[in-house]
């Protein structure tokens, strides 16, 4: 069984390994409603190791594989990265504007990093990802409906859906049946 995850009071979760990003800043709006499930691995399609942490971190080599030379410069980061064995990763505190969905819309509301939280999931968006890495989104999930009551299971979505045509993660392997896991 998982230990039960808190919220400290500057929006920092655990227990979790946290890795304060520079890649974040003040929220224009305060009140949270929107949590956008995403998927990320670096180089694409391998898992584990240090690069998702130096993206997001902005230490990425791009001298380390071919793909990073044209990312390596961006200045993206995730409020969470939920890796393929369920660590919990922080780098943003929920209280911040993480910059996790670029271009994107949801309900006609433009700009969703001002008014949501993004969660990575380790993997890719042809594959399936592990029962450690559901049983810790819904454990996150859990704690942030709870604390952000305007987020409702209903408004729970993927990067595809609110920045379709550019974005399919977390894709056709994501469970979304999950959901159904957070009214229990």
């Amino acid at each position: 069984m998982s230990p039960t995850l808190t919220l400290n009071t500057d929006g920092w979760i655990s227990p979790a390994r946290h890795c304060p990003s520079p890649h974040c800043d003040d929220r224009p709006e305060k009140e949270v409603s929107l949590l956008v499930v995403h998927c990320i691995s670096l180089p694409p399609g391998r898992f584990g190791g240090p690069h998702i942490d130096q993206l997001f971190l902005g230490t990425l080599n791009p001298d380390e594989d071919p793909y990073f030379a044209g990312i390596h410069q961006l200045r993206v980061s995730a409020h969470c990265l939920i890796r393929r064995n369920g660590e919990l990763v922080q780098y943003v505190p929920f209280s911040k504007r993480a910059w996790h969905a670029g271009q994107s819309c949801f309900e006609g509301r433009e700009r969703c990093n001002d008014f949501s939280i993004g969660i990575e999931l380790e993997g890719t968006d042809t594959g399936e990802y592990t029962a450690a890495q559901y049983r810790q989104l819904t454990s996150v999930s859990r704690l942030l409906l709870a604390t952000y009551p305007a987020i409702t299971p209903e408004r729970v979505v993927g990067h595809s859906d609110i920045a379709p045509g550019r974005k399919t993660d977390p894709g056709t392997g994501f469970d979304w049946t999950f959901i159904e896991r957070l009214q229990g």
